[in-house]
């Protein structure tokens, strides 16, 4: 049986529309800012965002909280 239009996902307890995106909550952590999550179809995809090393030995996080970079 199909469904008449896009399908919604459920995280956790909100549901999100047909390709939303958004920043995972998980308690007690709060928000997760380095990983996205998205809606396809009814089916919930999340991918934490990928960071190139870095080449240094004192790496910073202050202008991106999710990847290391070189001062």
């Amino acid at each position: 049986m199909q469904a008449d239009g896009p399908r919604a996902c459920r995280f956790g307890r909100r549901w999100y529309l047909n390709n939303e995106s958004w920043h995972p909550s998980v308690p007690p952590f709060g928000e997760m800012k380095c990983i996205l999550c998205w809606c396809v179809s009814g089916e919930t995809h999340c991918q934490r965002q990928e960071c190139p090393p870095a080449a240094c030995a004192s790496p910073t996080r202050r202008d991106n909280p999710c990847c290391a970079k070189c001062r």
